[in-house]
């Protein structure tokens, strides 16, 4: 399935309404995302564009579905 260009903030937004949290803002303009009972961390930059590699990466560090992710952002 193809991945939308979106945005970090889109891609934040998107990964918030699954159940992940802002933990805090590093000093690179990166957000970092956690999750409860979840080991893994997620490194968001806040960027105008997401490389759609690096956007693959995130859906699947989060245990994510591609078809999933999408749905999250249509919502």
């Amino acid at each position: 399935m193809k991945l939308p260009v979106i945005s970090g903030k889109q891609a934040i937004r998107a990964f918030e309404k699954a159940g992940w949290y802002i933990e805090r803002r590093a000093k690179s303009r990166h957000i970092i995302m956690k999750k409860p009972g979840v080991k893994t961390t997620l490194s968001i930059p806040e960027h105008k564009t997401l490389d759609r590699g690096l956007l693959r990466a995130l859906i699947r560090d989060a245990f994510i579905s591609v078809a999933d992710f999408n749905k999250l952002l249509k919502k």
